[in-house]
């Protein structure tokens, strides 16, 4: 199962309130406990955290104590976004993590189980993550049989969100912390699936505690009974018209349209200048013109409020929206093109587009609140200065887009403090207009990603046939196999075309027909079976060799379609945005019916019967472009491509032969973009180990990208089942469409993050394959689970 936020809604389980955590305030809750309680060798600790700053070289803890003595502290904390459970006051006796957790856009549960009475060491600390256990260590040093933990010791040195002594403040989020003392748990006892979209999310614990046992629900007020209560150290929780306001309505439940995951600024999408801190709701600019945006964008619909408080030097501030295509490393964000553009409203009172400048509202100047509604029912855009309308600024938007904000100047430092309703608005947001949180964005038609995108890894047997099932255990209709640790070729069957039908991603040839290197011999109800060649049978089960098969649930049986000049024979998915095509050639130009009901956001063509390369055309390209997914080709041009662009019936094949030779038979996969599920786009790269942040609006499964400026490198394929080790955040393991190379490992560049609403590279190598500086890539990804329901990764 994978994990997520649920949408519990009426009769669920729903949380209310989070406490902000400020690290520059020094916030942190102490308690002194009277005794050792029940057993301080067995404890349970867990929390739904969500992280304000993410450092790679700081640390920000989460719970510790010790009993007078530094030497025999126990911390809970982050450091260098790993997390890190310390036992003996030294970080050298430690458990720390291979994973790295640095998605602040959403919320994890951590559970840590303590018992070090237990004779083998990996019983007596046990740290699960969003129900994994958590099982890879980059230091993997446990605490001694019969080791005291010191986490309530029975002194004045116990904190939550900070050292023992008051140091490493945490910044975020916490709330549901339960802290239980004389039992080992697991995460099953704080949270559950939901029945519905099989997402993680937060259940009432009802069993007992013991005696320094604990339960926070958002503030320092134990209500489990014991009467525990913590001291509130640094924490604003009486003054909610200040900016400082700590009690935030930011929860992991979709409790109400008040009250779910909140926006925040972003810590993965902004310039080096763009400081975040309080929990990611305040900027301070350091040095320097930049951008950052919102870590959530609107829905394709609805309509969003979210206000923003000046509060030092004003001379250079910008405001505005941006669509959510749009990253940092293409520029700031008034000067982006892409959709209709950035817009900001400039402190002058005059709108900056890349256009150019008009004038428009008010000036506004230190102390200033700053409304921006995003209405994306009616496609536009109205700024407010202390309540007051600036009138309408921009219409024509559609999609998504992100709030934004800016420092125009090298010369001075701005600050702003964002609200996006997880506290008390300034003013009265406009007739209809929502807070951006998840609970009030759309939600996808697609709430469980698996059911029509499935990633399957296998270590051969050479049994013929075996038998995969897929997680969601629906029947796909598209299977793509490559053998993960030899030169293997990938091999793509279809139920169109039929079983034992392979055409090779990484070849021109044409379609071979039982072929003796081993297919596909069956598309089940619950996933798909292989079968070993006569010959080479290497290529999908072979004993020592390991396997990934991507699958695409299409529409079954394929039916006539005659939407085009030339009839086709079509499996259409409307609902998942997918349908396998297959015509023939008239060596004319021609359209093609696809079945979605929409114009494609991507094109994949192969001739079945001829020797030509796969043709591709992306939502990027204009008629006369495309690119080889079988080379390493950059974006090509020509104008006997694609006769017309596609509309929601048909593509155009113009008269080249990839595409449209007489009388050979052609294979098509038409994708069509289905919000919360699919994504087609485009992105520049940074050439930096922290590289370009890209919003999809989900979590990904799946992720292919290509350079379309150069030759240099082919298209790279990542997902969510190949990692080192399995299950780890950190995607590390690649794969190329257009090549036979087996998996590239660990330490080979391509490395990445699957977030909780997108994806960033970070590789220390191979930069210009997917994240070289100022290159252009396009790619395609899909999802596990939309950013609604999405838990941090």
């Amino acid at each position: 199962m994978f994990v997520g936020m649920g949408a519990n809604g009426a009769g669920g389980y729903n949380l209310t309130d989070s406490l902000r955590f400020r690290r520059s305030a020094s916030a942190r809750l102490t308690r002194t406990f009277a005794s050792t309680g029940t057993n301080n060798k067995i404890q349970t600790f867990s929390a739904w955290v969500k992280r304000g700053n993410l450092s790679s070289s700081s640390t920000y803890r989460l719970m510790g104590g010790y009993d007078g003595s530094s030497t025999n502290s126990t911390e809970i904390n982050f450091v260098n976004d790993q997390l890190r459970i310390e036992f003996g006051g030294s970080a050298s006796n430690s458990l720390v993590t291979t994973s790295k957790y640095r998605d602040p856009s959403a919320w994890y549960h951590i559970v840590v189980a303590i018992d070090t009475t237990q004779a083998t060491s990996t019983n007596r600390v046990k740290l699960y993550v969003n129900d994994s256990q958590i099982t890879a260590f980059d230091t993997a040093n446990y605490p001694a049989q019969n080791a005291v933990s010191q986490l309530t010791s029975a002194n004045a040195n116990n904190s939550v969100g900070a050292g023992w002594g008051g140091f490493d403040y945490f910044d975020g989020y916490l709330t549901e912390v339960n802290f239980v003392d004389g039992q080992v748990l697991t995460p099953s006892d704080f949270g559950e699936y939901n029945e519905d979209t099989g997402v993680w999310k937060p259940k009432k614990y009802t069993g007992t505690y013991g005696t320094n046992g604990f339960y926070l629900k958002g503030r320092g007020t134990d209500n489990s009974g014991n009467g525990n209560n913590w001291t509130e150290n640094n924490f604003n929780t009486s003054n909610s018209a200040l900016t400082t306001y700590d009690i935030m309505t930011d929860v992991p439940t979709l409790t109400d349209e008040d009250t779910g995951n909140f926006c925040v600024l972003s810590d993965l999408n902004r310039t080096s200048g763009m400081v975040v801190s309080e929990g990611n709701l305040k900027c301070t600019t350091t040095g320097g013109a930049g951008s950052m945006t919102s870590t959530m964008a609107t829905g394709s619909s609805g309509k969003y409020y979210a206000e923003f408080k000046i509060t030092s030097a004003a001379d250079s501030t910008l405001l505005g929206i941006v669509p959510a295509t749009y990253s940092v490393s293409g520029g700031n964000f008034w000067t982006y093109t892409g959709g209709t553009g950035g817009l900001a409203y400039y402190y002058t009172g005059i709108l900056i587009k890349p256009s150019g400048n008009t004038s428009y509202g008010a000036s506004y100047t230190t102390n200033d609140v700053i409304g921006i509604a995003i209405d994306m029912d009616a496609g536009d855009v109205t700024f407010y200065k202390n309540g007051v309308s600036q009138g309408v600024a921009q219409t024509g938007l559609s999609g998504n887009y992100y709030f934004a904000l800016g420092d125009g100047s090298s010369g001075s430092n701005t600050g702003y403090w964002a609200n996006f309703g997880q506290r008390p608005f300034a003013y009265t947001p406009p007739t209809g207009f929502k807070k951006l949180n998840t609970y009030n964005l759309p939600d996808s038609t697609i709430k469980d990603g698996s059911q029509y995108f499935g990633v399957n890894t296998w270590s051969g047997d050479s049994t013929s046939p075996r038998v995969i099932v897929n997680q969601a255990q629906f029947k796909p209709d598209l299977v793509w196999v490559k053998g993960r640790n030899g030169i293997i070729n990938h091999i793509l069957i279809d139920s169109v075309r039929g079983t034992q039908k392979n055409l090779i991603s990484n070849s021109t040839s044409a379609e071979v027909t039982s072929p003796v290197n081993g297919s596909v011999s069956a598309f089940n109800s619950n996933g798909f079976s292989v079968i070993t060649g006569t010959s080479d049978t290497v290529e999908v089960n072979y004993t020592g060799y390991n396997y990934v098969g991507w699958q695409w649930k299409a529409g079954g049986t394929g039916v006539s379609n005659t939407a085009g000049t030339i009839t086709s024979t079509v499996s259409a998915n409307p609902t998942a945005g997918f349908s396998v095509v297959t015509y023939t050639g008239t060596g004319a130009n021609a359209t093609v019916g696809h079945g979605l009901g929409v114009a494609p956001s991507m094109v994949i063509v192969k001739g079945r019967g001829n020797a030509y390369n796969w043709a591709v055309w992306h939502n990027t390209f204009n008629v006369s472009e495309y690119i080889y997914l079988s080379t390493t080709n950059a974006k090509l041009t020509y104008s006997n491509i694609w006769y017309q662009l596609p509309t929601a019936t048909t593509f155009g094949v113009s008269t080249d032969l990839v595409m449209n030779q007489s009388t050979i038979p052609y294979v098509a996969y038409c994708f069509a973009e289905v919000e919360g599920f699919s994504k087609f786009g485009s992105y520049t790269g940074n050439g930096s180990a922290d590289g370009t942040f890209v919003y999809t609006g989900f979590t990904p499964a799946f992720v292919m990208v290509k350079r379309t400026n150069s030759s240099l490198w082919g298209w790279v394929i990542i997902d969510n089942k190949r990692s080192t080790p399995s299950g780890n955040n950190l995607i590390d393991k690649s794969l190329l469409a257009n090549a036979s190379d087996a998996e590239y490992a660990p330490g080979s560049g391509w490395v990445a993050d699957f977030l909780s609403n997108g994806f960033k590279f970070r590789m220390s190598a191979n930069h210009s394959s997917a994240n070289g500086n100022g290159d252009p890539y396009i790619y395609m990804a899909f999802a596990e689970n939309p950013f609604k329901n999405s838990l941090a990764r």
